[in-house]
């Protein structure tokens, strides 16, 4: 009787365990996107202050579409204080930008 539950629970166990990992996995690689604004931007880097109010900044890759105003833009179009919508791809602790949609119209 005891092999059995010993059985069952180490089953019960690794069930979970495979589960919480397909979850994990999951979450390490799911879009994300942040609004707020731009602080900076230094050669292929952008600084900004998201709604959290926590300045943050990441490597803009050459590969990553950026918008200012609907229209196709540079990194170097941007400003500081100009609203943002920034869209990266996460895999663990990296994130990547892909999209950065600026706006300065009201």
């Amino acid at each position: 009787m005891t092999h059995r539950i010993t059985t069952a629970g180490l089953l019960a166990a690794a069930v979970v365990f495979l589960g919480w990992g397909g979850y994990a996995q999951a979450q390490e690689k799911k879009d994300h996107t942040m609004d707020g604004h731009i602080v900076k931007i230094d050669d292929d880097k952008l600084t900004m202050v998201g709604e959290d109010k926590k300045e943050v900044t990441h490597p803009v890759p050459k590969e990553a579409k950026i918008t200012l105003d609907g229209k196709d833009a540079k990194l170097k179009d941007l400003k500081p204080h100009t609203k943002v919508k920034v869209s990266m791809k996460v895999e663990g602790e990296k994130h990547t930008i892909t999209k950065i949609e600026a706006e300065t119209k009201k």
